[in-house]
């Protein structure tokens, strides 16, 4: 992609409903549920953990009424509970993603996390997700690309650090038998070779293919190179779930590009793009 091209708006707009994999996955989750998703920030945890839900997509840009009684500032994601009367909510990311996995042990479902009777291991997993979670949203945290590209790195080292101390020299001694070992290092998700669960923070590094292709457009950002970092964005970009829930690149790229040339009545995405910083 040419400089010149980057730099030319071509007056698209932000799409209101998903294209791709992800249209046929909201296509599959219209009927009504106990529980209904507002955003897509948690989406890949509802597919991993297969519990039932109905997909809403409103437009967060004018945050709807349905949007603001699960969400008082309008932000995604939400979640309505529709068994009770009134129905009951939860918004904030974090907070979703820390129920879905409370959900997942009541129902016996702790087959897809790290091993709740290892708080270190589980410690460090949460410590992963706080990262990538700081690197979405602080936009005082990273003032430039640069930036952003070192804390992508540092989350690198954090995984390289739970490889080390969970699985131990050669990947196997760091537990106390075959069965804890053999979750603490789906604990890990995708890192590992050949593991294809994911710990329920890890949805968030959807952010990270959002910067892969809109920035990689917009500012030519490109994410750090290195062979163990480039084998595990290909099996996290190839996981079922992840791919279930993206649009094609080029819904990303017409809902971004009134970020990247600060049009009117647009947020602070727009700083970040143009800055090369993360998107919040």
């Amino acid at each position: 992609m040419s400089t010149d091209s980057r730099k030319t708006d071509g007056g698209k707009s932000y799409h209101t409903e998903c294209t791709g994999d992800a249209l046929v996955t909201v296509k599959a989750h219209e009927k009504e549920e106990d529980i209904t998703l507002f955003g897509v920030r948690v989406w890949v945890a509802f597919e991993i953990l297969g519990i039932p839900y109905k997909v809403d997509e409103v437009d967060p840009y004018k945050k709807p009424k349905e949007l603001l009684e699960v969400s008082p500032k309008g932000l995604v994601p939400g979640l309505r509970f529709n068994r009770y009367n009134p129905p009951r909510s939860l918004n904030e990311s974090t907070v979703i993603l820390d129920f879905l996995e409370d959900l997942a042990v009541m129902n016996d479902k702790t087959r897809y996390f790290t091993s709740h009777t290892n708080p270190y291991a589980r410690g460090l997993a949460r410590l992963q997700a706080d990262h990538i979670n700081r690197t979405q949203t602080e936009e005082k945290q990273i003032e430039a690309g640069k930036e952003f590209h070192a804390s992508i790195e540092g989350l690198v080292a954090l995984l390289e650090r739970a490889e080390r101390e969970i699985l131990g020299p050669a990947g196997g001694s760091g537990a106390s038998g075959e069965g804890e070992l053999k979750l603490l290092r789906k604990g890990l998700g995708v890192w590992v070779p050949g593991t294809m669960s994911w710990d329920g923070q890890t949805v968030k590094f959807l952010g990270l293919y959002r910067a892969k292709v809109v920035l990689g457009r917009y500012r030519g950002f490109k994410l750090p190179q290195g062979e163990r970092f480039n084998a595990w964005l290909s099996r996290l970009f190839a996981h079922p779930a992840f791919k279930a829930t993206c649009s094609t690149d080029q819904l990303y790229l017409d809902s971004y590009e009134r970020y990247a040339f600060n049009r009117p009545n647009t947020s602070q995405v727009a700083n970040a793009i143009n800055e090369g910083r993360s998107l919040p």
